[in-house]
């Protein structure tokens, strides 16, 4: 698949999801709420419909899996080698909030890793984008995309360490206690992983719930950018893998090499 040729048109339909989000955000808007009682917006929906119908276009014979779509079941959904995975509007809490801390998330999964991940903050215009291989970006507005990199941890100096805002947990503050020295920003959304690839934090603990729509696209832009995103145990963060949608605990670390182990024992 030619991923290099896919990253504009992928790039261009979350900026598009990502305008029909600020419509609403703009405005008064109605909050209803899911089965699992999670907030649900007018422009997850609109996102949604932008992101779905995009894909179908570009790739029909992809399938796509969405937060906000019937979501297929796993005796048919084990058997898919390569699909979208999509988060229309990563980060619901701080859309209500206002904060502009939210993002459209799209990734295309293959054999369970992630191949190409962009990452669309509407409110602070910016977009992320990876593909295996050809490395990690950032793009302010309508601008040209640079390369970013990781900023390992150097002996010495505090641990930059960025949280979630909304899923502070006690398991988290275990961690930051083995961990030493540390400086710690909150952040919503997958935002915390574009930290991490920037080089403007060395970590990201997730040790409360996800879904694997939350984590795809920003684990490949982390792991372009030279880091690596892995279990508590060690283990590769894997998509498609057993059937739930869950994923464990991680961490989102800017150094491939590092032992996260001894931190949870």
């Amino acid at each position: 698949m030619d991923l290099a040729g896919l990253i504009p048109h992928i790039v261009a339909l979350s900026m598009a999801a990502g305008r029909a989000v600020l419509d609403v955000y703009r405005r008064d808007f109605s909050i209803t709420e899911k089965e699992d009682r999670s907030p649900l917006t007018e422009a997850d929906l609109a996102s949604h419909r932008i992101i779905a119908d995009g894909l179908a276009s570009l790739t029909p014979e992809i399938p796509v899996l969405s937060e906000e779509s019937r979501h297929t079941p796993w005796e048919e959904r084990r058997s898919w080698e390569t699909y979208w995975l999509v988060d229309p509007l990563d980060g619901t809490k701080e859309f209500i909030k206002k904060n502009g801390e939210f993002t459209v998330n799209i990734a295309l999964v293959s054999g369970h890793r992630v191949d190409l991940g962009v990452v669309h903050a509407p409110v602070l215009g910016r977009t992320f984008h990876a593909a295996s291989g050809l490395g990690a970006f950032v793009r302010e507005g309508d601008g040209m995309p640079r390369s970013i990199w990781v900023s390992r941890h150097r002996e010495g100096e505090p641990w930059r360490v960025v949280g979630s805002r909304s899923h502070a947990s006690p398991a988290l503050a275990g961690f930051l206690a083995r961990l030493g020295e540390y400086e710690l920003v909150s952040m919503g959304s997958s935002l915390k992983f574009c930290l991490v690839a920037e080089g403007k934090a060395h970590v990201y603990p997730r040790l409360g719930p996800t879904s694997e729509w939350d984590t795809a696209a920003a684990q490949c832009i982390v792991e372009e950018a030279g880091g690596a995103v892995v279990t508590i145990d060690g283990a590769p963060l894997l998509y498609n893998a057993k059937p739930d949608l869950l994923n464990p605990f991680f961490i989102a670390g800017a150094d491939p090499s590092m032992d996260w182990r001894p931190f949870f024992s």
